[in-house]
């Protein structure tokens, strides 16, 4: 199966039954990331976590109809 990076563009093979392939069969919406990009992004994450202006919202805890 081949399937294409949304970032990058960069077209890559997958095996046509693992779970990842499974996955973005079922789910349209899903996307994928190639390696790279994932770690470029979590590698800028936390980054961005160390800085002290980062802040993660993060939703009420309570009543959801509040």
């Amino acid at each position: 199966m081949r399937v294409k990076c949304v970032l990058c563009e960069q077209i890559e093979k997958v095996k046509p039954y693992s779970l990842l392939a499974k996955k973005l069969r079922k789910r349209r919406i899903q996307t994928y990331i190639c390696n790279e990009c994932y770690e470029r992004i979590s590698e800028k994450t936390i980054e961005r976590r160390k800085n002290e202006n980062f802040k993660l919202y993060e939703e009420p805890k309570g009543d959801p109809h509040l």
